[in-house]
């Protein structure tokens, strides 16, 4: 393709109606079992975070130590409300997400993790803690609403419209509101999530377009067109006979360039 033009994003080859839908079926399946599996994991930790001492887990802004809750903070829930609040997001957006965009989410979900605790990280008051997996819904909120605006096809915009319906609200946690909550866990989410929506905009081809009528018959003239054309007309110079190639030159005549005499020789 040359330099200068954006690539396009893929086309994934129609299927049946039936396999379709069976297909459809699958990868619903696969995103609200994958949801639900991270789920039970958020809820077994916060069974087992009251039989130790969890903070070290936890992010702890501009300290070397509160680095470990880039990996663990996601995992830890102060309350019952809490983790009931982040488990229904994960299970409506992760598996709107999944299904939608099966390769881009599972590409997304490290910079995702990492980037809401990185943040809370760098703008966390000292002293705080800040843990919850709500950086990770932002995330898979921003992720599907962008890419919604990005591929624009009828599933993203479908997906993009469902996440603003029900999370639209995320727009306005980003922002220092209330005491106690993580604002800076869940701009790092946002964050991180509009740039993945760029990153993998691509990763998952866009769904087969259904073609209106008039489309199918504007394409069935041009093929028309096109086999009458073949018929009364020749299109390549190589189908014209050229005088000078006969089948009886010999083999060294055959392009041979011949003098011609100046007047008075």
């Amino acid at each position: 393709m040359p330099a200068g033009r954006p690539h396009p994003l893929r086309m994934s080859t129609p299927l049946p109606a039936d396999a379709q839908r069976q297909h459809d079926r699958r990868r619903l399946r696969g995103a609200l079992n994958a949801s639900l599996a991270f789920v039970l994991v958020l809820a077994a930790c916060f069974a087992a975070q009251h039989r130790f001492d969890w903070t070290w887990l936890a992010v702890a802004p501009l300290t070397t130590q509160g680095l470990l809750g880039l990996l663990g903070a996601p995992l830890l829930h102060g309350s019952a409300g809490h983790l009931v609040a982040n488990a229904s997001a994960l299970l409506l957006l992760g598996t709107l997400a999944g299904t939608t965009y099966p390769k881009a989410t599972l590409r997304s979900l490290p910079l995702l993790w990492l980037g809401s605790g990185l943040v809370a990280w760098v703008l966390g008051q000292p002293g705080s803690h800040h843990l919850g997996a709500s950086g990770v819904t932002h995330g898979l909120g921003f992720l599907v609403f962008v890419l919604g605006l990005l591929r624009r096809d009828r599933a993203a915009i479908a997906a993009g419209m469902l996440a603003f319906m029900f999370y639209g609200g995320m727009l306005m946690t980003i922002l220092p509101r209330e005491a106690g909550v993580s604002w800076e866990s869940h701009l790092g989410g946002a964050l991180a999530g509009v740039v993945a929506a760029f990153l993998f905009r691509r990763s998952d081809p866009q769904p087969p377009r259904r073609k209106y009528s008039w489309e199918i018959e504007e394409e069935l003239a041009r093929e028309q067109a096109a086999r009458e054309r073949d018929m009364y007309e020749r299109h390549a110079p190589e189908d014209v006979p050229v005088l000078w190639q006969r089948d009886g030159d010999a083999p060294g005549e055959r392009g041979k360039v011949l003098p011609f005499r100046r007047p008075g020789e």
